[in-house]
């Protein structure tokens, strides 16, 4: 039932004021006190699940976007995290809402959600499963063609309200974030609740193999290579990928060109409620 409510609703677009946007392989936790971020959010999922887990007592929220990578150690992870804000508060219970997946030719999603569950049933806590719109539950059909019908959600973290959407902007440092993940990134927090700040990297990775090549396919060998699902991507997966792939190559070593001081990149929420670089040496 609560699938079939959630499936019904048509995407919001989400715009950045207000927004922390979560890529695939990133988490973000946060509490209603916070004064920067008010919704969490994430799309381009289609064999992807986004998580949502949160605590009713403390109002702690935490979202992310697995791909089935390391999925019980990803599990631990945004349960500490969650807890890590939950740990005074008496009362209150964590509820998980998975949504995500649709009925894919490899099964990559059934997996994704059977992995989840699993994950999400050996912690010790008890968990509430709330909402439950994964793989066949978010699938639609089109000419014999499976598509996922919710390709991202976002929360509220003040009043927990969860809801389809998209997001225009996906920033900030939208290219370094992706190709963090392309180069084979675990799970990684992004966001300090406390001083409520963005802090990317400092990431490192080597030079991204047969790079050269794959700018030169088309766009159809991209999608067929790179893609999990070819036939059920959203329209801009091939120029994202392309972008991702011109990153890492203007970029072999981002311990030179990117992180040469070892720090993060650091943003905050501005008065217009827009990301804005912070200078790492006011920190």
């Amino acid at each position: 039932e609560k699938a079939k409510l959630l499936r019904s609703q048509p995407a919001q677009i989400v715009e950045p004021k207000g927004l922390l946007y979560v890529q695939q392989r990133e988490f973000a936790v946060t509490t209603p006190k916070d004064g920067s971020v008010s919704i969490l959010g994430s799309d381009d999922a289609t064999t992807c699940h986004i998580v949502v887990l949160r605590h009713t007592g403390s109002g702690a929220t935490c979202l992310t976007h697995c791909d089935g990578s390391d999925t019980e150690a990803e599990v631990s992870l945004i349960m500490s995290s969650v807890k890590s804000f939950s740990s005074s508060t008496g009362c209150g219970r964590l509820e998980v809402h998975l949504v995500g997946g649709f009925n894919d030719d490899r099964q990559l999603s059934q997996k994704l959600t059977n992995q989840l569950l699993r994950a999400f049933d050996l912690q010790p806590e008890d968990i509430h499963l709330v909402t439950f719109c994964v793989t066949e539950l978010n699938d639609r059909e089109e000419q014999d063609i499976h598509f996922p019908i919710i390709y991202g959600i976002a929360v509220n973290v003040k009043t927990a309200e969860i809801f389809p959407a998209t997001f225009p902007v996906k920033g900030p440092d939208e290219d370094l974030r992706s190709a963090h993940t392309l180069t084979g990134a675990p799970l990684t927090n992004i966001y300090d609740a406390k001083t409520e700040q963005l802090r990317i990297g400092p990431y490192f990775w080597g030079p991204f193999p047969h790079v050269d090549f794959w700018l030169e396919q088309d766009d159809a060998q991209i999608l067929q290579n790179l893609s999990t699902s070819p036939l059920a991507e959203p329209p801009h997966f091939v120029s994202h990928i392309r972008s991702t792939l011109t990153f890492l190559k203007e970029h072999p070593f981002p311990s030179r060109s990117l992180f040469p001081d070892r720090k993060p990149r650091i943003y905050k929420k501005n008065e217009e409620g827009l990301w804005e670089q912070v200078c790492s040496d006011k920190i």
